[in-house]
């Protein structure tokens, strides 16, 4: 898996377009249409910044694609039958295959959409960006959005060639646009329905609502939008409608049926008892789950819980990530733009500027000794590896721990953070969020047995237990290597592995039982600030209200992120799992599986569950009073790999997750967006 996950990275970027000729070509053949006016006044950037992926846009056109649809309305004087292809009288469309007056309807929505609560404007007039609150009656924003600003400052390098525009940006983390399913037709065989539209969605289709003739095309007006839900309605009740028909999601009754009994039996079982089979997941969750087919899921991801009030039609939103079923647009995080002591790898609050080597860093440690075949790469610029940086020996100033002087990471997977991670719409579920679940199974008092599957190469694999705990014999074959199964207590393993603990109480009047109930249930411990994450190998990312901000940090760092997510972000055809960082799942079961493999079953672990072991041909002690007991050891390269990984993301990070590649994206954006916001797209389209 990973070697094959460095194998088409190398791929991808190998095969990225080499000529200002071949990115028009290779935009043509992914897109059906030429690039956007200005589109070499890009490519040009890319040139100048050393971009790398110039070709890999994909999920930003999806995410763009359905408002190509939009219509205009003619009485209006957006367009004119002269407008139209004469080639296909009636279609309303015009010789690209783009809906006509598509332009000022785009527009329209997005002057609209400015009223609604925690939406601000980046507004781009003459050249020169701001941003825009504008006053909604009876809802007061504190100031404007820090996402607005960031993607403010991101337009900075290409504003100045942007015609006059406006971006409404989204002040929430959590989605705010929800598509029901009814609104998007079927294209015919006729070919109607342009392959611009179409893009990623099939051949879907977004039409405007059923209304009476002289209101067709018109928005559905939001004067009497409110900002919360104010249990009139949810998240979920509103999403399950973009599933199909025939979706179980849809299927109300039975939807709702076999979520609770799933929901029931899955809260009275031990957060400790797992599945007893091996497995790693390819990707994170948004790759994997359907909550369409599997609504019952819906109630461990607090994103359908949320407070806040989605639109039920397309409009056009900018958000830094988007979940399954949302229509929002996506941009780059400014967490990830702007430098703070809380979400930035290096930056030192003293002198106000940003260091190659965090103060906080730790060495990997002397148990991997690693030459330059290890490390993989000897090209000059290797966009997996850099050759020639080791994070400790090549390093004046080796990372040294500023408070334990400690030059070595140590081998847990570590976690701090508030218990955020979704709303109170409906009431009563927050103890299901993936936040909580995640404290809750990996807590140090917690019951049942882990099974953990590890390399078949000591002495433990098919010997006998006098403990509570019981040694499986069977075994599988994964990559040449033998796998055996360990059966432990999950508080022991927990102690020895894990390091994840809440250090904030939010809205704990939000959780079943109140705060009292929070604080027994789940671990907490004192806040740690962001250097002092780089102290462990294993650095694990949850999604919170929405997407995590210190995923870029985390690749940054000498450590290896372990994600699980549900949400796509504008990088994500950009990264690759098990080459940058290991992906998760969002049940976490396999996490004990991902440090076994890399890892093994520290020494500790081994003592407390096979300290009674007996020899299963004599029944003697296996280890006689006196005998140290040794760890069950992981794969024999298992901490190399393990290293390469936390190498390969931060050779991501500096090569392909850059500001300058933060701006590369949002130049492409506005281009494309200066297209569909235009009277004539065709003027704004490049003349090839």
């Amino acid at each position: 898996m990973m070697d094959e996950a460095e194998e088409k990275f190398r791929a991808k970027v190998e095969r990225q377009s080499k000529t200002l000729p071949e990115a028009i070509e290779e935009y043509k053949r992914r897109y059906g249409m030429p690039p956007p006016k200005g589109f070499e006044g890009w490519w040009e950037y890319t040139r100048k910044y050393d971009v790398v992926l110039v070709d890999e846009y994909d999920t930003l056109m999806r995410d763009l694609a359905p408002f190509y649809a939009l219509r205009g309305q003619k009485e209006l004087g957006d367009y004119t039958d002269a407008d139209e292809d004469p080639l296909l009288p009636g279609s309303g469309l015009d010789r690209h295959g783009w809906a006509l007056g598509g332009g000022p309807e785009m527009r329209r929505r997005i002057a609209e959409v400015a009223g609604v609560s925690s939406i601000d404007l980046v507004r781009v007039r003459n050249g020169v960006p701001s941003t825009v609150s504008i006053n909604k009656d009876g809802f007061v924003d504190d100031e404007v959005s820090a996402r607005a600003r960031g993607l403010k400052s991101m337009l900075g390098k290409c504003v100045a060639v942007l015609p006059d525009m406006d971006f409404p940006v989204n002040a929430k983390a959590e989605g705010r646009v929800i598509v029901p399913w009814d609104r998007w037709e079927v294209a015919g065989q006729d070919g109607s329905s342009s392959s611009k539209v179409g893009l990623g969605m099939g051949n879907r289709t977004y039409i405007e609502d059923d209304t009476p003739d002289d209101d067709k095309n018109k928005v559905h007006p939001l004067s009497t939008f409110r900002p919360d839900w104010r249990g009139e309605g949810n998240v979920w009740d509103t999403w399950r409608r973009t599933c199909p028909p025939n979706s179980t999601a849809r299927k109300f009754y039975a939807s709702i049926r076999s979520a609770m009994l799933d929901i029931t039996s899955s809260s009275n079982k031990p957060a400790g008892n797992h599945a007893s089979s091996f497995a790693f997941a390819p990707s994170t969750s948004f790759d994997s789950v359907s909550f369409c087919d599997n609504p019952h899921l819906h109630y461990t991801q607090g994103h359908f819980f949320s407070d806040w009030r989605t639109l039920g039609d397309l409009y056009p939103i900018l958000s830094p990530a988007r979940a399954k079923g949302f229509g929002d647009i996506k941009i780059p995080s400014h967490y990830y733009y702007g430098s703070t002591d809380a979400y930035t790898y290096g930056w030192d609050e003293v002198n106000l500027e940003l260091q190659p080597t965090d103060r906080g860093e730790v060495a990997w440690g002397d148990e991997t000794d690693l030459g330059p075949d290890g490390e993989g790469g000897v090209d000059d610029r290797d966009l997996v590896i850099d050759p020639s940086y080791d994070g400790h020996t090549n390093t004046a100033n080796p990372p040294r721990n500023r408070k334990t002087g400690k030059e070595s990471k140590r081998n847990k997977i570590f976690w701090r953070g508030a218990t955020t991670g979704g709303g109170n719409s409906p009431p009563g579920f927050a103890a299901l969020y993936q936040r909580h679940r995640a404290i809750r199974m990996t807590g140090w008092d917690v019951e049942g047995d882990v099974e953990v599957w590890v390399p078949s190469t000591s002495p433990f694999s098919n010997i006998s237990l006098s403990t509570s705990a019981t040694s499986s014999a069977s075994q599988i074959q994964l990559a040449d290597v033998p796998l055996t199964a360990h059966k432990i207590p999950a508080a022991t393993l927990n102690k020895a592995l894990m390091d994840i603990a809440f250090v904030k109480a939010a809205n704990a009047d939000q959780y079943p039982g109140g705060m009292e109930k929070l604080m027994q249930e789940h671990r907490f411990s004192g806040s740690v600030y962001l250097g002092g994450h780089w102290q462990y190998k294993y650095l694990i990312d949850l999604d919170g209200m929405s997407y995590s901000g210190r995923f870029m940090s985390f690749l940054a760092s000498d450590s290896v992120p372990i994600k699980s997510t549900v949400y796509e972000e504008f990088f994500s055809e950009w990264i690759e799992p098990w080459l940058h960082y290991i992906p998760l799942s969002s049940s976490y079961e396999e996490i004990y599986n991902i440090y076994g493999y890399f890892s093994g079953i520290p020494a500790e672990v081994v003592e407390e569950v096979y300290g009674n072991a007996t020899d299963p041909a004599t029944g003697a002690p296996l280890f006689p009073p006196g005998t140290k007991i040794p760890a069950i050891p992981g794969a024999p390269d298992g901490d190399a790999r393990l290293r390469r990984i936390a190498r390969a993301g931060k050779q991501w990070k500096r090569t392909i997750g850059r500001t300058l590649d933060l701006e590369s994206y949002v130049y492409r954006l506005a281009l494309e967006w200066a297209r569909l916001c235009a009277d004539d797209r065709d003027a704004m389209t490049m003349k090839v």
